[in-house]
């Protein structure tokens, strides 16, 4: 008695031109999934009648593999290559637990803490950590992350921000528009910095927690909001006399056939200069309204001088600050770009525990 071996043949396959088409590129596909593409052969050995036998061993298959996606193809054509949907193990926590977290932080914090954390949450709700920091990253919630923002009660802040940021996108014809303010306090702290390899292996910045101080300088500048052009003068003190006295500068550069708008915040210093004006008719100071420096373009110049030259370097006396704020200076002039402007809106009413609200 004989045993003859005979390789199994696919009844014939048969598809529209474009799902061959189709086909064809999932298989050239160089971002396809590899399992979509072995599947895309599949369907094509059988599009040309192939045994099943003869697709199993070329693809390095089972033979039951290629009956499941022949099958599935002439069922539900190329949709039918796509992995279905699988229940998988069922969830330990449920959708209540997210709906109980969400409510258990508008709640005050337990006794002694500032805030809900982690732990205080899988204490609270019987869940693990790991739960409770899943939840968190799929909902967005960050809960040592901070934000802050000056919020003004200027009961006439709306014309006054209205003619600051008119000035920002509508300058006067034939003017110049600054914007003008001083960085006080800048203080020469000396300390030992470098970089240490943390025990995770990670490099990160060191600072030794030993410093000395050795004085501090005022910086003022002056930002041409048109073309991102800076203006700088360091003073040891920060007076009307030496704010006129930067602003006289400005002037001595500036022709006086021109009108020059100056933004200035309210600090005292920059009010109650009427004599000085008079001697520059020319010039015509913006005040931005109270509580809302932050309107003043020149602090974001602030900011960045803050970043990149000031914060974590090592001074010896206020002759190497200055000297690594004019140098800074120097570097950024070479290039220098405007600011445009697209403040974000923040008003006091969104500050309230409405976390629920914002992820339903």
């Amino acid at each position: 008695m004989y045993n003859i071996c005979m390789s199994r043949k696919a009844p014939k396959t048969t598809c529209s031109l474009e799902q061959k088409q189709k086909l064809e590129k999932i298989v050239h596909s160089h971002t396809a999934e590899v399992r979509q593409i072995k599947r895309a052969k599949i369907i094509l050995a059988c599009l040309e009648d192939k045994p099943i036998n003869t697709i199993a061993a070329d693809l390095e298959t089972r033979p039951n593999t290629v009956i499941k996606w022949r099958s599935r193809f002439e069922a539900e054509g190329i949709d039918g290559l796509s992995d279905q949907l699988r229940s998988g193990k069922p969830p330990v926590y449920g959708v209540s637990l997210r709906n109980n977290l969400l409510a258990t932080l508008e709640k005050p914090a337990p006794p002694g803490l500032a805030r809900w954390d982690a732990p205080a949450l899988s204490d609270e709700l019987g869940a693990s950590k790991d739960a409770i920091w899943r939840i968190l990253r799929k909902e967005g919630i960050h809960l040592n992350r901070q934000r802050s923002w000056c919020i003004s009660h200027d009961p006439e802040f709306t014309p006054k921000a209205a003619a600051i940021v008119g000035l920002y996108l509508a300058p006067p014809e034939n003017a110049f528009v600054i914007s003008v303010d001083e960085k006080p306090g800048i203080q020469a702290i000396e300390r030992e910095t470098g970089y240490i390899e943390t025990d995770n292996h990670k490099i990160v910045r060191g600072y030794k927690s030993t410093y000395k101080r050795h004085g501090t300088l005022n910086l003022f500048a002056a930002l041409n909001v048109a073309t991102g052009v800076i203006k700088t003068q360091t003073t040891k003190l920060k007076r009307r006399v030496e704010f006129l006295g930067f602003m006289d500068s400005i002037m001595a550069d500036t022709p006086s056939d021109k009108e020059v708008h100056v933004i200035l915040d309210n600090y005292s210093t920059h009010k109650k200069n009427q004599n000085w004006l008079e001697k520059h008719p020319n010039v015509f100071f913006h005040f931005t309204p109270t509580g809302a420096s932050w309107l003043n373009q020149v602090e974001i110049w602030f900011s960045i001088l803050s970043r990149k030259a000031l914060r974590g370097a090592s001074f010896k006396n206020t002759e190497n600050l200055r000297t690594a704020i004019e140098e800074y200076i120097k570097a950024y002039s070479k290039t220098p770009k405007p600011f445009v402007w697209r403040k974000r809106e923040v008003k006091g009413s969104q500050l309230r525990n409405n976390i629920a609200n914002l992820r339903n």
